[in-house]
């Protein structure tokens, strides 16, 4: 079983906007559509809660931490950004959304600045698959449009992904590398544009779809308790 904690800041989301999209909350929508499957376990976990969320026994037991943010980026407390990019690169998988590309762990975890340019204007995008092997574009079509979101485009901020994974285009004339993919050290993190709270992104079956991928890919294949590093004893005989 995966043991997924769906993160969301989930202040000014209050908005009669993001209440039509998402009445019950973005973060519940995202953890419903995981929970309908046998091998993930899904949970939510949020800015205001005890220790903004993210407290020792919940990161415990997560194997994979879906994180979104958009205006309170700021009120993210710098130890716990450390804590949860410590966690990735001890093997727990990340999955950043929409706007988390400016959060503090995206950008302490990749090491640059993470910025694009946007655009709110009702408009068009339509996903292209760059990567059709990759277990994260699993059962997709070769595209898919979304009828309305919120324009990212480039240069992004990142560094050489991985993988791209997916390239958006928008109505607009934009292109964005949507879904891209690193790891660092022993965790794996996928970065995924689409998500903007006053479009209802995360009722799409293509975007529930690769989020489920996402889980399945990012999640560890070994976790490791802390860093050290010990002075090790040969296992061979040395003649010299």
């Amino acid at each position: 079983m995966i043991k997924v904690t769906v993160w969301n800041e989930y202040l000014r989301q209050d908005e009669r906007q993001v209440l039509e999209a998402y009445p019950e909350g973005m973060h519940n929508v995202i953890a419903a559509a995981l929970n309908r499957e046998k091998d993930i376990k899904a949970s939510v976990s949020l800015l205001s809660n005890p220790e903004q969320g993210l407290d020792e026994k919940t990161l415990d037991n997560t194997d994979v931490l879906i994180w979104w943010g958009h205006h309170y980026h700021d009120k993210v407390e710098d130890s716990l950004a450390q804590k949860v990019a410590d966690r990735v690169r001890r093997g727990m998988g990340v999955i950043f959304l929409h706007s988390a590309h400016n959060s503090k762990p995206f950008k302490l975890l990749l090491g640059t600045s993470g910025s694009l340019c946007w655009r709110v204007a009702d408009e068009k995008e339509r996903i292209w698959v760059s990567a059709p092997s990759h277990p994260i574009a699993a059962g997709l079509p070769p595209s898919f449009v979304l009828e309305k979101e919120e324009m990212y485009g480039e240069p992004f901020g990142i560094p050489t992904p991985d993988e791209t994974v997916f390239i958006g285009w928008f109505e607009g004339g934009n292109v964005f590398r949507s879904g891209v993919t690193f790891t660092r050290e022993y965790g794996k993190i996928f970065y995924f544009q689409p998500g903007h709270e006053t479009y209802p992104i995360y009722r799409d079956a293509n975007i529930q779809k690769v989020i489920t991928n996402a889980v399945r890919w990012a999640a560890p294949l070994v976790k490791i308790p802390e860093f050290d590093c010990p002075n090790t004893p040969a296992v061979e005989k040395i003649m010299g």
